[in-house]
């Protein structure tokens, strides 16, 4: 079977009908950080692609954020928040130990008080997890409306005394509304591991701030990325150069490089925001994504590959006709 007519089989069983997000207003470049570590601009530059993040002022807190990126995916959706079925929380800094702080967001975007809303921990995965989650409660017909949201409020919990992690983080929220498919376009596939030999790679500990192995977490996302990425690809029928937009977790921008290298996708293909938001972990790829959607780079009808890895070590891909 060829990969066009491998295409035409698939079936997609939800896609997204809608994309939001939201980055605090503050601005921390990499000049602010000289002022604060033994680093500068060419340093973290060079090294990761950052030049800048966003930190969310004192008053702020996950939910706040979320709760807009929220927001404004279903207004793109046209799905009002009374519709909402459930709601799937991706993030590793919620508002407190419990409740969970999806709940937090359920109020204050007004959905129904009976919609289950719920939060996972993967990390820089959780909204490849939330997509899959989602995907397969519309497939059951457990829910129509599902809203996935990634949200980081990484800034706290960074040390900014350690120049080795306090260059990557900032703040953010992104979120996205899935409903059934219409038989062409929607998720036709996603992939998602965990790898808990790698668990002290990457950690918050009790009551502490993220410490991270960085050459650990830069060998386990260049080899994962590109197996799970690849292994997706190939899966449902199709060939890289099909694929028209990489929409990749923003984690360090020479792990995106290699990772686009192996698999041969063409830098413009490739697209990226780290230079001006970093690392905002769960909230990055539905960040990028809503970005590219509203400034009209991503169509509907393009295909669009996502990948993550994160701490767990977990990661994933996933696949999706917009």
């Amino acid at each position: 079977m060829t990969a066009g007519a491998a295409e035409k089989t698939l079936t997609p069983r939800s896609r997204i009908l809608g994309t939001g997000s939201f980055v605090p207003p503050v601005i921390r470049s990499n000049a602010d950080l000289e002022k604060l570590v033994d680093t500068s601009d060419t340093w973290i530059r060079e090294r990761t692609g950052i030049r800048e993040r966003r930190i969310a002022p004192d008053a702020m807190v996950t939910s706040d954020m979320a709760a807009e990126a929220c927001k404004r995916a279903c207004e793109a959706a046209d799905v009002s928040p009374k519709k909402i079925d459930m709601i799937v929380l991706a993030t590793v800094t919620g508002d407190v130990p419990m409740p969970a702080t999806a709940v937090f967001v359920q109020r204050k975007l007004g959905a129904a008080p009976t919609c289950p809303s719920f939060d996972i921990s993967a990390a820089c995965a959780g909204f490849i997890y939330g997509l899959t989650i989602a995907d397969n409660f519309i497939a059951t017909g457990a829910a129509k409306h599902v809203l996935v949201v990634g949200v980081e409020l990484l800034s706290r919990v960074v040390d900014w005394s350690d120049r080795t992690t306090c260059v990557l983080f900032g703040d953010g929220a992104g979120a996205a509304v899935l409903g059934p498919s219409d038989g062409t376009r929607g998720i036709l596939g996603t992939r998602i591991y965990s790898d808990g030999t790698l668990a002290e790679s990457l950690t918050i500990p009790r009551g502490g701030k993220v410490r991270m192995n960085g050459k650990d977490i830069f060998r386990a996302a260049v080899k994962n990325l590109y197996s799970a990425s690849q292994e997706l690809v190939d899966s449902v029928g199709l060939t890289n150069d099909q694929v028209d937009w990489v929409v990749p977790h923003q984690a360090n921008m020479r792990i995106i490089d290699q990772v686009s290298q192996r698999a041969n996708y063409p830098k413009e293909k490739v697209l990226s925001n780290i230079e001006r938001v970093g690392n905002t972990s769960s909230a990055s790829i539905p960040i990028l994504l809503d970005e590219r959607v509203r400034d009209g780079t991503i169509k509907p009808g393009n295909l669009v590959l996502s990948c993550a890895l994160g701490a767990g070590v977990s990661w994933g891909a996933a696949l999706y006709r917009m």
